[in-house]
């Protein structure tokens, strides 16, 4: 691969699903996008527009009805689906709005768990997960369990999972959306300031203004095709 080959780009992708009255609803139709190294790309737009659906397709979540995606260079509908959770592995951090952390395990046990399965040692994994844990303030909490942690500190746990294994892609969906001003105020200058560090480049759906603000490049997606606002 060439220091040129975006992180990720779509050439013509289109999602449809089945509606309940047996026909078809084109949710995306032919989207051109594509990702360099170190860029951040905000989408916006009304809810229902696919916007989930286009990160799930960049994620390597989901497969396109038409059209292609490629990670690093690599077209995902070559793959098989061993073969794509390996690339997800490797190339895809992930945040959600909800921080989906596994309750029975702490903070860092699950820092440590997406480099475990992808093979790292634990001593590697565990030295790497509280490093992330220092970068978004949160060794003190190392050994608390999710329940023991305030809605900001699960999420800003989610973000170090999502960098665990230092990936060149991430992906956010609405990821201040369930977190109070004051909290989402943080988030957002930390997600910023560990791009800037590891150097990943980042695609976030959100509603928010100020969020949306901070990238460097702004889409809207509406009726199933991306604009510049």
């Amino acid at each position: 691969m060439s220091d040129t080959t975006p992180v990720a780009e779509t050439r013509g992708l289109v999602r449809s699903f089945e509606s309940p009255d047996g026909g078809s609803i084109e949710v995306l139709r032919g989207i051109d996008l594509t990702i360099a190294a170190g860029d951040s790309i905000a989408i916006v737009g009304p809810s229902g527009s696919g916007k989930s659906t286009l990160l799930h397709l960049l994620g390597a979540l989901d497969r396109p009805t038409a059209g292609e995606v490629r990670l690093q260079g690599e077209r995902l509908a070559d793959l098989s689906d061993e073969a794509l959770a390996a690339l997800r592995s490797r190339y895809v951090g992930f945040v959600f709005q909800f921080h989906h952390l596994l309750r029975d395990f702490t903070a860092l046990e699950n820092v440590m768990i997406p480099q475990l399965v992808a093979g790292t040692s634990r001593d590697e994994a565990r030295e790497r997960a509280l490093d992330l844990l220092e970068q978004v303030g949160l060794v003190p909490r190392a050994s608390h369990r999710p329940r023991k942690l305030s809605g900001g500190e699960q999420q800003r746990v989610a973000v170090a999972r999502a960098l665990a294994n230092d990936p060149p892609l991430l992906l956010a969906d609405e990821p201040s959306g369930n977190l109070d001003t004051e909290a989402s105020d943080r988030l957002h200058d930390l997600l910023f300031r560990l791009l800037e560090r590891h150097g990943a480049a980042l695609v976030v759906v959100t509603h928010s203004t100020e969020l949306a603000g901070r990238a460097r490049r702004i889409l809207r997606l509406e009726a199933g095709t991306l604009s510049v606002t």
